[in-house]
């Protein structure tokens, strides 16, 4: 929906934006599918998970701006701020779930 707004005002940065929201919404569902999975099947084990992610994460974010600014060429600076924006965004969430799912659980 963000995207889409961002697109009606500024037609000429929708590369950017769209490969900005991305790659943070995948590594973000993908984690919380991991952490989610870990907590229901062995939930001592969601904290190692959860450093393990975090490395692969490292890796794979370094890589994907290498590959969107210099591979596909896109702008640099609105590629940026929607990467940040979108990273933080859907952090925030991530932690939020995560709250929840911890207080949620039986103890």
């Amino acid at each position: 929906m963000s995207w889409l707004l961002i697109r009606a005002a500024r037609s000429d940065v929708e590369d950017e934006t769209l490969f900005g929201m991305l790659g943070p919404l995948v590594s973000a569902c993908v984690t919380w599918l991991a952490i989610e999975w870990a907590h229901r099947t062995a939930p001592q084990q969601v904290m190692a998970v959860m450093i393990g992610g975090f490395a692969v994460k490292m890796v794979f974010f370094g890589g994907y701006v290498a590959v969107m600014l210099r591979g596909l060429e896109l702008q640099a600076v609105p590629f940026v701020v929607s990467f940040t924006g979108y990273f933080i965004a859907l952090y925030a969430m991530e932690a939020l779930f995560l709250r929840r799912l911890t207080l949620d659980a039986p103890r």
